[in-house]
């Protein structure tokens, strides 16, 4: 565990002119439907990939990754156009075939002198990932930017800041390496799934449950003054024996017969997590997380779905039940969220979005996002899988990210942020 503040290493990145790449092909113009699975979720994802080869430098990086650049976006053509407000008053993407901006950068030292990213220290990662200045709002920023960063000792790092409402991390990893093929002078293996209008609202739309993850929740627990004071980030590695002790504290009271290494997890920080913050008692508090849909139709979604392919689930409790229990009544929570999860729950979820426009509350509210499934270590440009992989930054106060970790990628990495006096008291609970 490692407390990102602490660290006084200060990263020098000289940025040259950002340039745009647009497809090294004509492809289709207009209006791009995006499914209201998308519209939730436009926030901007930053994530680096730390490449070094012993037997190639970094001479050639940057041209590499932009002319492949240019190659996928012939398949992924959104990606070079803008988002816009359609009609309907909802994000679309203008195919306007202008391209992804595309950023070549210098550090001032070796790969090794970043540390370990898996423990994020936004001050530093952010400028491996280019920022447009002035920029407003996600309309004025381009769904796509890369840049690549050269290091002294032959190393770069390759840096994207995507839009969350153009691809889930499922179809985000297919993107990357997709990109990684042509790169390497393959040909194309899965070609994206472009038609989103499978995920179109029925007409009329009919919403058939309740969809809490949108409720908004009173805070009864005044936790705006204890944000005030500031946040602390850190990560939390749980091994596979740490897993699996939570798993077994998890059914030894023998109300569950059996639980996953999520549900086992997840209830474990949720409840750590509603301790450290001292909500009262009564003070409701909900968990979300994201479910993935393509197996959950049928017939399946197709595996190469652009697109969001993820619908929130929740589970509401009050603090007091959740903290006073055992760990088996806060897992019960996350198998019933879990289960939740149908055909006809997500076309409901969509319908639901259709009628209301509402937006997911995260007041009292902790957003798991669980990227310990997704093949960042896979990606291969031609210089083999990265060394490291991850977020620059995590978007809200409520979302904690659980990352895989280690050779065998057993080990799950919790990063989440607190404000210091909570983070100790989470610290302590965290010890198993």
């Amino acid at each position: 565990m490692e407390d990102s503040s602490s660290n006084v290493f200060q990263l020098e990145v000289k940025q040259g002119q950002p340039t745009l790449v647009p497809p090294a092909d004509e492809t289709t113009k207009g209006l791009y439907f995006l499914s209201n699975l998308d519209q939730n979720i436009a926030v901007l994802v930053r994530t680096i990939y730390c490449f070094k080869s012993e037997e190639k430098g970094n001479e050639s990086a940057a041209e590499v990754i932009k002319e492949a650049l240019s190659k996928i976006l012939v398949h992924y053509y959104p990606y070079a156009g803008r988002l816009t407000i359609s009609p309907e008053m909802k994000l679309a993407v203008d195919c306007t075939s202008e391209g992804a901006l595309f950023v070549e950068a210098e550090a001032d030292c070796d790969l090794e002198e970043l540390g370990d990213i898996t423990k994020p220290d936004p001050e530093t990662l952010k400028k491996l990932v280019y920022e447009i200045p002035g920029a407003r709002n996600i309309l004025e920023i381009p769904p796509l930017v890369a840049q690549v960063t050269k290091f002294k000792c032959g190393g770069f790092v390759l840096g994207l800041c995507m839009n969350h409402c153009m691809l889930d991390g499922i179809g985000a990893m297919e993107f990357v390496n997709s990109w990684g093929e042509i790169a390497r002078g393959l040909p194309l293996k899965s070609p994206p799934f472009m038609d989103r209008t499978i995920l179109k609202s029925r007409d009329p739309p009919k919403p058939e449950f309740e969809h809490h993850e949108f409720v908004d929740i009173k805070d009864i627990s005044n936790t705006d003054e204890l944000y005030s004071q500031g946040m602390q980030y850190k990560t939390f590695c749980f091994d596979s024996e740490k897993l699996q002790r939570i798993k077994s504290s998890a059914l030894e009271d023998q109300t569950l017969s059996h639980c996953t290494t999520f549900e086992a997890l997840s209830a474990f920080v949720w409840r750590a997590r509603t301790e450290a913050l001292n909500l009262n008692p009564n003070q409701q508090t909900k968990l979300l997380f994201a479910v993935d849909i393509r197996p959950r139709f049928d017939p399946p979604l197709p595996d190469t779905y652009f697109g969001n392919a993820i619908v929130l689930t929740n589970s509401m409790s009050n603090a007091g039940d959740i903290v006073q229990n055992q760990l088996s009544f806060t897992v019960k929570l996350v198998q019933e969220a879990v289960k939740l999860v149908t055909e006809s729950y997500v076309r409901s979820a969509i319908d639901y979005f259709e009628v209301t426009r509402d937006r997911p509350s995260l007041t009292a509210t902790l957003l798991i996002t669980t990227w310990s499934k997704l093949s960042f270590h896979t990606t291969d440009f031609g210089w083999g899988e990265p060394l490291l992989s991850g977020p620059v930054v995590l978007p809200e106060k409520e979302v904690i990210l659980f990352l895989s970790h280690g050779k065998e990628r057993k080990d799950i990495n919790v990063l989440l942020g607190l404000p210091p006096p909570a983070m100790k008291t989470f610290e302590q609970l965290v010890q198993i």
